[in-house]
């Protein structure tokens, strides 16, 4: 309940932010927030999933898209817009954050932790029973057999 009542309270503040900020900021911010997002994306799969390499690629690609977009402005307008460009990165930025919130470190732990028991354990049951050797891999994990392989 309580989450409940700080989201409202949030979502009244926004509200009132928002009657104050240009629309020109607003649309900024959102496109600070998808290409931070395309950023943030390739990022993680470059990195394999490592949190501050997916955060930098969010910010990194909002700040591409805001200087291609202010410099766009300066070549046609003649102006270059600092705020705009921070609004941008803040887009960037909130989405970096909110991948880090949302993504699921505790199953990347998980996973890391059987991968160790499962290997020790191919170690430990060859040294415990050398008459019958047991082979631990992802087929066998499953059930299947490794003439699946061979086919």
């Amino acid at each position: 309940m309580r989450k409940l009542g700080i989201l409202f309270f949030l979502l009244l503040c926004i509200h009132d932010v928002y009657s104050q900020l240009e629309k020109d900021k607003a649309l900024h911010f959102l496109g600070g927030n998808l290409y931070g997002l395309v950023g943030a994306g390739v990022a993680n799969q470059i990195s394999d999933g490592d949190r501050t390499w997916t955060f930098i690629g969010a910010v990194g690609g909002s700040l591409l898209i805001g200087l291609a977009k202010e410099s766009i402005d300066q070549n046609q307008y003649g102006g270059w817009d600092n705020s705009d460009l921070l609004a941008t990165v803040l887009g960037g930025a909130t989405v970096g954050v909110t991948i880090d919130i949302f993504e699921k470190r505790k199953q990347r732990k998980r996973d890391k932790i059987f991968k160790a028991a499962t290997e020790s354990a191919n170690l430990d049951l060859n040294r415990t029973f050398p008459i019958k050797t047991v082979e631990i891999n992802s087929l066998s994990l499953l059930g299947m057999s490794d003439s699946v392989l061979y086919k």
